[in-house]
C-alpha cells in the first residue's frame, strides 16, 4: 500500500492532474453536487452503455421480430467482450440469468452426491444468496442443510482463513463455492491456491466474482477453476439488474447442463424446436431461457472501456485510490472513531474500502443528505468505492472532510438508527 500521500485538497487536485484515467469521467453521467461512492453495489451509467441500450430500443421499434435473426446469438458477442476480464476463452463464458440462477445452474451440473462425497463446502461470510442457493440444492437432493453443508467459520468475523478452508477439504466434500472478494471486508482470496488444493483431492470448485470482476485482475487460464459466476452491474456498469456471467471450464463441456432450456440448445438445431435437448458444446449450453436483450445491451457499451484499457491499468489505478482513501482515514478520521476493515496489503484488497464506525448507519444516512452516496452493511460498515474510471482524488478528499464534519458536529444525531434504506 502506498503511504507516501499528503493531506490537503491541493494535493488531491495534483493527483488528478497526473491521473491518466481521469479523462474517462467524461464518459459517465456524473451528477452535479453528488459524489458517487457506491460503484461496488451499482456502477454509474456510462454514455456508451446508454447508447447501446438506446440502439437496441431502436432496433425493436424498427425491426420487430426480425431483430432476432442475429440477436439470438447476441450473448456470444457479449461473452467475447467479457472473456478477457477473466482471461478465459469466449467459449468458456456465457451471459445469462442472474448470479443466483447461475449458481443453481452450476451446482445442479456439478453436485452429484454419493455416499462418500455429499457435502458442499462454503464459508460463513459470503453474500447470503450463495448460501441460499447451496442450501436449497442440498435439500433438493434429499439432504438436510446440517448434514450436507459444510461451513468454514471465520476466526474474526471479517476474513476467511484459507488454511482452515484447505483443512476442511476432506473426503466427504463434493463441491466448494467461495467468494473471490468478500463483500464486507474486501478480502481477496487466493483462488489459484485453493483450486489446486481442491483438485488434488478430486473436489469441484467454483467462485463468486461479484465483487471482483472489473475491480481486480483475474486469470482463469492460470487458475483453472471448474466454474464461476458474477453479476455485471457493479464494477462493470451494465445497468440495474443487467444479465449475469457464468464461466464453465472447457474441460467440462462434455457434461450436460443441470438446468436445461431452449436457449442452451445447439444453435444449428435450436429453431427446429425438437423435444430432445441438444446442448451447445460450450458454456452457452448453460443458457436457459430467451436472453433479456435490453439487460445485456448496456454491457456492449460498458465493456468497450475495459477492453480498451485492460484490467492491469484499471487495477493499478483502483489500488492507488483505495490506498489514498485509507491514508486519509488514518490521518484525518481516526480521532473521530473511524477505522477500516481492509487489509493494507495490495495483494488481498479488493476495490472498495470498508469504513467502520459505531454510528455507521446514521453516518451513512447523513452522507446521502450531504451529497455523498455510500452503502451500509451490518453491523457497522460504510462501504466506499473509489472507482478507477470515474472517481477523482478530489472527490475522495471531499468525502473524508464530509465524514469528519458529520461526527465533529454530531450531524448523525439528526438521523434515526432504524434500518429502512436499501443501501
Amino acid at each position: 500500500m502506498n503511504t507516501t500521500f499528503q493531506t490537503g485538497l491541493d494535493y488531491a487536485k495534483k493527483l488528478d492532474s497526473k491521473d491518466e484515467l481521469h479523462q474517462y469521467r467524461e464518459d459517465f453521467f456524473i451528477q452535479p453536487g453528488e459524489i458517487y461512492m457506491d460503484g461496488n453495489s451499482l456502477g454509474m451509467a456510462s454514455k456508451a452503455a446508454v447508447a447501446s441500450i438506446e440502439k437496441m430500443i431502436e432496433r425493436w421499434k424498427k425491426e420487430g421480430v426480425q431483430a432476432w435473426n442475429d440477436l439470438y446469438i447476441y450473448g456470444e458477442k457479449i461473452s467475447a467482450l467479457m472473456a478477457p476480464l477473466v482471461n478465459a476463452t469466449p467459449q468458456e463464458v456465457t451471459i445469462t440469468g442472474s448470479t443466483t440462477s447461475d449458481i443453481h445452474s452450476a451446482l445442479t451440473t456439478f453436485y452429484h452426491p454419493t455416499e462418500e462425497r455429499y457435502k458442499i463446502l462454503v464459508d460463513d461470510l459470503n453474500f447470503p444468496t450463495d448460501r441460499y442457493a447451496v442450501d436449497s440444492i442440498v435439500e433438493l437432493k434429499g439432504y438436510s442443510i446440517e448434514e450436507a453443508v459444510k461451513v468454514v467459520r471465520s476466526p474474526d468475523g471479517e476474513f476467511i482463513d484459507e488454511d482452515a478452508v484447505i483443512e476442511a477439504m476432506e473426503a466427504d466434500v463434493a463441491v466448494i463455492l467461495l467468494p473471490t472478494v468478500l463483500y464486507r471486508s474486501a478480502q481477496i482470496i487466493d483462488m489459484k491456491r485453493l483450486t489446486e488444493e481442491a483438485h488434488k483431492r478430486g473436489i469441484i470448485i467454483g467462485f463468486d466474482l461479484c465483487h471482483a470482476i472489473g475491480a481486480i485482475e483475474i486469470d482463469f487460464k492460470e487458475i483453472q477453476p471448474d466454474f464461476a459466476v458474477w453479476c455485471t452491474y457493479k464494477y462493470l456498469n451494465g445497468g440495474l439488474g443487467s444479465t449475469a456471467g457464468l464461466y464453465i471450464n472447457k474441460k467440462h463441456f462434455d457434461k450436460k447442463p443441470g438446468l436445461a432450456g431452449w436457449f442452451g440448445n445447439r444453435n444449428d438445431t435450436q429453431f427446429q424446436l425438437k423435444h430432445h435437448f441438444e446442448p451447445q458444446p460450450d458454456a452457452s449450453g448453460w443458457q436457459i431461457g430467451s436472453p433479456a436483450i435490453f439487460s445485456m445491451a448496456g454491457l456492449e457499451g460498458s465493456l468497450q472501456i475495459f477492453n480498451q484499457l485492460g484490467m492491469k491499468k484499471i487495477r493499478e489505478n483502483s489500488l492507488n485510490k483505495t490506498a489514498y482513501l485509507m491514508y486519509l482515514i488514518d490521518q484525518e478520521l481516526a480521532d473521530y472513531g473511524y477505522s477500516y476493515g481492509n487489509s493494507t496489503d495490495d495483494r488481498v484488497r479488493g476495490g472498495h474500502v470498508c469504513l467502520q464506525h459505531e454510528e455507521a448507519y446514521r453516518i451513512a444516512a447523513a452522507l446521502r443528505n450531504n451529497g455523498v452516496i455510500p452503502d451500509f452493511r451490518e453491523p457497522n460498515v460504510i462501504r466506499l468505492a473509489p472507482i478507477a474510471l470515474y472517481t477523482s482524488y478530489e472527490e475522495i478528499n471531499l468525502v473524508v472532510q464530509t465524514l469528519k464534519k458529520i461526527v465533529a458536529e454530531k450531524i448523525y444525531e439528526d438521523y434515526s438508527n432504524t434500518r429502512s434504506s436499501v443501501v
